[in-house]
């Protein structure tokens, strides 16, 4: 679980069309199906790491100059004065050694331009959702005592598990102390990570895992569903009864620390929906299309939303948001309160959304709709000239950087009510074409002038 390849939560901040991949089966994209549940076998210990790489001195500017070796000493200060023992110190030792590499790869991140339907397409493809429903069916047992102590759905916590790891195939290969230490000691977000570091080292010294079994991804998350070393030493529970909390080998200790981190965490509404599929009428009143807007789904029934099947609405005042993760000509969602906990374990709106959309078709929804026509998106450098135009009107969209958060989109709308287009906060070339005063007529496409 994580924002930005760190796993620190924060609001709704990206949109679909733009997602930051970072999880061990997401940066794939796109795996080859597994017919079988992945084995959970225990692998052989790893043997230390050998020498980092040498520190960047830039690295050393939010530390008063401190070299590596001295920051690392005062971090070892601290742990010990959390209650993490001289022995797990000692022990995990060599592999708290700094990697420029690893800073290198959180300074350069790709986000991938995909909108919602090739995204979810590719990540909640029927081997995924077949693989969910079968590890429900292997694990039975775990699921079943998780949703009757947490109140969370076995799909919920198959779907996250697909999506971070293929659950357990794909959970990362770099050493995990070697990732945070040199995290912490960059400057860029020093403080979590030395947070992490420390959490790390109270999960070895509980007993939980060896220095040298926290293998994971680059940015420090550990085990089948991605936890940070927080979350870890936080939620994670011991589900097989090994005396261990071991989310890198036992499918029992999975389940029952993601339910336990969903529901405490994240706090999940027992009982409750999350995300369904809907159609919207064309004469919808799009600029109510807004994950900070609410209505009861009565209200939603009376604007003319259904079930993607047709079927009315309950006439019930359940709060809910209309979603539409690609405007108004794409697919449409109902997005519940417990929809803020895939927000929550990833703020990329695509993935989130995807997510909430993958536990559904494992509980047994049907695919979704695809859209009747191709749903056009704006190039790279037109959302970035989007977005500035949107600052020279006077909208703060954070950073300028082509990636439409939720700052941009609600400029988006704000320009769309302003021009009398449908406001349903989708970057068009039309609302483009607007705000650089192109007449309405040279901003359309020959083909849609010549239908007028």
């Amino acid at each position: 679980m994580r924002v930005s390849s760190s796993g620190i939560r924060t609001a709704i901040a990206a949109v679909a069309g733009i997602a930051t991949l970072t999880s061990a089966a997401v940066a794939q994209q796109l795996l080859p199906p597994f017919g079988r549940p992945a084995p959970i076998a225990r692998p052989l210990t790893p043997k230390p790491p050998g020498v980092a790489s040498t520190p960047s001195m830039r690295a050393a500017s939010c530390h008063n100059g401190a070299s590596f070796d001295r920051f690392l000493a005062g971090l070892k200060q601290q742990a010990a004065g959390q209650g993490v023992s001289q022995r797990t110190l000692a022990e995990a030792s060599p592999y708290l050694v700094y990697d420029q590499g690893i800073v290198n790869r959180d300074r350069g991140q790709r986000v991938f331009g995909q909108i919602f339907i090739e995204f979810a397409g590719r990540m909640a493809a029927n081997f995924r959702m077949q693989n969910g429903q079968q590890h429900i069916r292997t694990y039975a047992a775990a699921f079943a005592r998780a949703e009757k102590e947490y109140g969370v759905p076995p799909a919920v916590i198959a779907a996250f598990w697909g999506l971070e790891s293929d659950f357990g195939a794909n959970m990362g290969k770099l050493p995990t102390l070697r990732s945070l230490v040199s995290l912490a000691y960059d400057c860029r977000r020093s403080e979590r990570f030395q947070n992490e570091t420390i959490a790390a080292l109270k999960v070895i010294d509980r007993g939980d895992l060896t220095p040298g079994e926290m293998i994971g991804s680059w940015a420090g998350e550990l085990g089948q569903t991605q936890f940070l070393p927080t979350h870890y030493f936080t939620y994670a529970v011991d589900y097989d009864g090994d005396g261990r909390r071991d989310l890198l080998h036992s499918a029992p200790d999975v389940i029952g620390s993601t339910a336990n981190y969903i529901a405490t965490g994240l706090k999940w509404r027992r009982g409750e929906p999350w995300l369904e599929e809907v159609r919207a009428p064309a004469n919808f009143p799009w600029d109510q299309a807004d994950l900070t807007i609410q209505l009861p789904r009565a209200k939603f029934a009376q604007l003319g939303v259904t079930y993607a099947n047709g079927r009315p609405l309950p006439n019930d005042n359940l709060p809910a948001s209309l979603l539409l993760p690609m405007g108004r000509m794409g697919p449409a969602f109902l997005v519940y309160a417990n929809f803020s906990a895939y927000t929550q374990w990833n703020n990329s709106l695509i993935y989130s959304t995807t997510a909430a959309y993958l536990a559904t078709r494992i509980a047994g929804a049907p695919p979704m709709r695809r859209p009747a026509v191709p749903v056009a998106q704006l190039p790279f450098n037109e959302i970035k000239e989007l977005q500035q135009l949107l600052v020279r009107a006077g909208f703060d969209v954070g950073k300028v950087d082509g990636v439409l958060g939720q700052q941009s989109r609600s400029a988006i709308k704000a320009m769309q009510i302003k021009y009398g287009l449908p406001a349903d906060s989708w970057p068009t070339a039309e609302l483009l074409a607007r705000m650089r005063g192109v007449p309405r007529a040279q901003a359309e496409p020959a083909t849609l002038r010549a239908t007028r």
